[in-house]
């Protein structure tokens, strides 16, 4: 079993930053990948980032590609989600999720994620 608590939501102006982090604790962090999704208020849950069990393979959405940055320290159990310039339609509830499969590769699919934390709500304003 993994316990996931996220941290570092709150409200920020569109232009700023907010930097997320997800503390795990149960099976060996090393072990498995990591994701950040969001989910907005009447909207499916998309995949945000993704960061494979060493840290060597990242994945990035489109729309938050060269402004988000999902990075991980295994020493500390945590995973985190560095935000820069925050646009509006960024406000969501952000999650981090844990892959328990090979840790390896990644995924982008909810389903593929065993374990979820309980979220963190991001507002961007205008």
């Amino acid at each position: 079993q993994v316990q996931l608590v996220e941290s570092g939501g709150g409200l920020v102006q569109a232009g700023g930053s907010l930097r997320l982090s997800c503390a795990a604790s149960g099976r060996t962090f090393s072990s498995y990948a990591m994701g950040w999704f969001r989910q907005a208020v009447g909207k499916e849950r998309e995949c945000v980032a993704t960061i494979n069990r060493s840290g060597g393979t990242t994945y990035y959405a489109d729309s938050v590609k060269g402004r988000f940055t999902i990075s991980r320290d295994n020493a500390k159990n945590t995973v985190y989600l560095q935000m820069n310039s925050l646009k509006p339609e960024d406000t969501a509830v952000y999650y981090c999720a844990a892959d328990l499969r090979t840790g390896w590769s990644t995924s982008t699919r909810p389903y593929d994620y065993e374990h979820w934390g309980q979220g963190t709500q991001v507002a961007v304003s205008s």
